[in-house]
This record gives structure tokens, sequence and C-alpha cells, in this order.
């Protein structure tokens, strides 16, 4: 039923920009009225977009204090999430009842946010959209599918978030302010909420977006060719420093690839900024022991690539880091033949 769905889609022609469009502004000023502004009162939403936006004079920095302000203040509540994720389990093959229950549930979830400053990530899409319209910024919700290393999708799943697409300038950005915000750690069994303001979510480049945002409506993907669901979920894990670093994994297209002994595999990346071939390196394990590899690197413009030669067979976790920090994870399943 996804497919018939969105097959009939009319989708308008819709202009989307880089994040580099906007190399040459300087964020300081606009993150700076945010933090002056923490542990505002969400109550009179007017205000408090007037605060934050007085002294700005470009709808790209009124829009980053807006953004900056919701990802340090407002706390990703781990119970709202799962308490739609048990409703989820339990109606998950009927589309129509879960979307009835999540429209009752929502303004529910938007009490909590303005008492208490908690919500799950509808309630951050609402607050952009609605402190952004309130700057006289065009700004959309956007409900899809989210991949995580340790939330796995089928077709057969159901959204599981939401973000935001901004217009600024006559092109629209993507964002994502609940990822932007921090994560939500175990501490003795329980759920805490730590704030870690991750910058990559800020006006994403569309083509590194899609690995883990999949829309509902294709013309949100801002991509002229959208991959199928099928390709979405069945990719590479792609992790929050990807986005940090600007680092777009192009090749392996799949989180599981076979290859045979003795066979040479490539790992293509590219990346908006300029990265240090030192500080780029392939962690294999297999089970039993993880050890850092040495490679063979080629780079040309904006694309990297890294090739390793697998001389035994056996299955192995591979992750692409940079700079100590995970981008991507495939699985390499090695056969004698």
């Amino acid at each position: 039923m996804r497919y018939a769905f969105l097959i009939f889609i009319l989708c308008a022609s819709i202009s989307y920009g880089q994040r580099s469009a906007f190399n040459a502004i300087d964020f300081s000023k606009a993150d700076s009225v945010a933090y002056q502004n923490k542990g505002a009162s969400l109550k009179s939403l007017p205000i408090l977009v007037h605060n934050l936006t007085t002294n700005l004079h470009t709808d790209v920095e009124k829009f980053r204090a807006i953004y900056t302000w919701i990802s340090t203040n407002i706390e990703n509540d781990y119970n709202s999430y799962a308490k739609t994720k048990s409703k989820r389990s339990k109606i998950e093959k009927d589309r129509t009842a879960f979307l009835a229950w999540n429209q009752d549930y929502t303004p529910k979830v938007f009490e909590q946010l303005i008492r208490n400053k908690k919500t799950a990530c509808t309630g951050y899409a609402y607050l952009v959209r609605e402190m952004a319209s309130l700057a006289e910024i065009p700004c959309e919700i956007i409900d899809g599918h989210s991949r995580t290393p340790t939330l796995p999708l089928t077709l057969e799943s159901l959204p599981n978030h939401s973000w935001n697409s901004v217009q600024l300038n006559g092109k629209w950005y993507l964002c994502d302010a609940t990822w932007s915000a921090g994560q939500i750690v175990f501490k003795e069994g329980y759920p805490e909420f730590q704030f870690e303001y991750h910058d990559g979510y800020f006006l994403a480049e569309p083509s590194l977006f899609i690995r883990n945002h999949y829309p509902l409506e294709k013309k949100w993907s801002l991509l002229e060719d959208m991959p199928s669901f099928e390709h979405f979920i069945s990719g590479p894990i792609v992790y929050k420093n990807a986005f940090n670093f600007s680092i777009n994994p192009e090749f392996p297209l799949a989180l599981e690839t076979e290859i045979i002994k003795n066979e040479r595999i490539h790992f293509k990346f590219s990346s908006a900024e300029r990265l240090d071939p030192a500080d780029l390196v392939l962690e294999i394990g297999n089970g039993y022991a993880t050890q850092t590899i040495d490679t063979t690197f080629f780079q040309h413009d904006s694309d990297y690539s890294i090739s390793y030669k697998f001389t035994k067979a056996g299955l192995y976790d591979v992750h692409l880091k940079y700079n100590g920090a995970i981008i991507a994870t495939y699985i390499i399943r090695v056969k004698r033949k």
C-alpha cells in the first residue's frame, strides 16, 4: 500500500539548496542569542521568537537562532517515544488505526512540551515549524522513516519519525532538531537524556540526509532521483559523525555485501569538506577481535576511496572511521570461492 500511495502523489517542483550557500555567514551571533535566552518559557511563543530574532538581519540567521534554541532547550522524552512504540507494535498492521491514535495523542504531547519542555520527534518538528512561521519563514513538518544502528526496518514498518524542511532565500533545506539535540542513554537501566548539540543535521545535504531519513512524500527528499524504500532499509548504517564531517558513504550500496576471498573491495565516499587522509581508516572485526588495518587510499576532488583485500573467509564488520569517529558500518561476507 505504501508504494501505491506514493505513486499517485502529485509532486510540485521544489528548488532546494545546499548549506554551502551560507558558508559566508557567521552563525556565532545567532547561536549567542539562543544561549542568552536559555531556559525561556514556551508559554508565549511570539515573545520568545521576537527575542530570538529581532537583532538578526537574515532569515537564515533567524532560523539558526530558533533551531539552536530548540535543540539546546527541549529534552527528548523517552517515555513518550516508548508509549508510541508500544502502541505501534500492537496495531502496526492497521495503519489507519495507528494514525488515528497518533492524531488523538498528539495534543497531549504538545501540552507536555509547553509545560515541561519535553517531547518526542513530532514535538520538535512542530515547534520548529511554529516558531519559524512566527518569524515569517516558510517551514514544513516532514513525516517518514528514520534508521539508526539500533532500529532495523522492514518493508512493513510504519513511519517512526518527523523532521523539517525550511525555505530560505527561495530554496528548501532539511533539518532534524530531534537528532541535533542530543541522545538518550541508559544509566542503571533507566533512560536519561543528554544534551549534546550536533550541527550536522542543520541544513543537511539531501543526498546524505536520505541515508537515514526517508520521507513519505517523495518531493521532500529534495532529490531528483529518490531511492526506493527497499534500497533505503538495506543500505549501510550511517552515523551522526557522517553529518558532522559531511562525509557521504556511496559504495557499497548495501549494508551486507558478499565477496570472494582475495577479492579487493572498494569503499567509496564523498565530502564537501577537505579530508585528511591520515585520519581515514577501516576498522575490521570478525566477532573475536577488531583491528585497524592498512589500506590503499585514492582521492579525486571531493571523491574518496579506500580499498582492502580480504585474504581469509569469514563474516566481518567493517567500520569506516574518520578522526576516530565511526562514519558508516558494513557487513562483509567473504566466501572461499
